[in-house]
């Protein structure tokens, strides 16, 4: 049995193109047919390569491969999600130590695969890679955990960080918002840093401990050191602004997608032992226990959804790359 689908591509213009394809079952392989992805803004990185678009998938498995049984407890009629990794080698060293996330000879998107996307109606996924969903989260609201939530949940869950912690959260957006909510339901303090109070209100209904503006600051005064900064805004901020509210040995996780250098005070470094921190998502044990806890306790996107078609697709991209999106689109079949 094999799967056909509708897929939505890039292209050299960065008109989103509608386009056709089919996979057959790979052995270790499941058919899944799509229901809804969340809308990432790494997704615009690509928007101008021939392939298709999304990684924050949710479907129903349709069919599964011969080694599927052996190696997996899913199934077909279980609801799945997927991100940014669509398989794990298994052997490798950071396999082989529960450091899946980087794999040596993973496939990913935007890299492999480039026949098929999330934002489409069915794709072939590896299982290795795939989640299943607990029945207390909605298809729409699970889109955007697949990624959104796992970048935000690895460097805080992965790294340790306990309940009475203080989690510094620079933005409120896509990322920003969840991780208010995992910190909050942590037990963590929440201490959001935002450009403007616009979005304090709702900063703090979804858990946040403080709030502060820092637009226009040149020195943040006052306020208690945090254990960890997660930077989660599209720009990144002047580093030199948050070292003053850092509390010894803190964690520093760039969680933007740039290519652009970070200017970064070498001596704080070296008196208080800061670390600046790589992590672009979560291995596939600390997304389980993601979605376990996220379904425990009710954590959920802000989301705005749209039709998954081409006019769908090109203006949730549009108003996520103005900046208007409140807080992470999703298309839906």
């Amino acid at each position: 049995m094999g799967i056909d689908f509708k897929v939505f591509k890039g292209s050299k213009t960065g008109e989103i193109i509608e386009a056709k394809g089919h996979r057959d079952v790979g052995p270790t392989q499941a058919l899944i047919e799509l229901t809804h992805s969340g809308v990432c803004g790494t997704d615009e990185h690509y928007r101008h390569n021939d392939q298709g678009l999304g990684h924050e998938g949710v479907g129903i498995i349709r069919d599964v491969g011969s080694m599927v049984p052996h190696i997996s407890d899913l199934k077909v009629g279980d609801r799945v999600g997927m991100g940014w990794m669509q398989k794990f080698c298994g052997y490798c060293k950071p396999c082989m130590t529960g450091q899946q996330f980087k794999c040596q000879n993973s496939e990913q998107f935007g890299t492999a695969n480039l026949d098929e996307g999330c934002f489409g109606t069915g794709i072939a996924w590896d299982v290795s890679a795939l989640f299943k969903i607990p029945d207390e989260i909605d298809s729409a609201s699970a889109g955007p955990l697949m990624c959104a939530g796992a970048t935000v949940w690895g460097p805080i869950y992965e790294n340790r960080f306990r309940a009475g912690d203080r989690i510094g959260i620079v933005g409120v957006g896509g990322l920003g918002h969840l991780a208010i909510q995992f910190a909050h339901k942590m037990g963590m303090d929440a201490v959001v840093f935002s450009g403007t109070e616009s979005k304090k209100e709702e900063a703090f209904k979804l858990g946040a401990t403080e709030f502060h503006a820092t637009k226009g600051a040149t020195t943040l005064q006052g306020i208690e050191p945090v254990d960890c900064l997660l930077i989660t805004t599209s720009v990144l901020p002047d580093l030199s602004l948050f070292i003053p509210v850092l509390a010894p040995f803190a964690k520093i996780f760039p969680l933007t997608i740039s290519f652009d250098a970070m200017a970064v005070p070498v001596l704080p470094l070296v008196i208080y032992g800061y670390s600046i921190v790589g992590s672009g998502g979560a291995h596939p044990q600390s997304v389980k226990a993601m979605l376990a806890f996220a379904a425990k306790h009710g954590i959920k996107p802000v989301v705005e959804k749209f039709p998954m078609t081409k006019e769908g697709i090109t203006e949730a991209m549009k108003k996520l790359d103005d900046g208007n999106m409140r807080y992470r689109g999703v298309v839906e079949v």
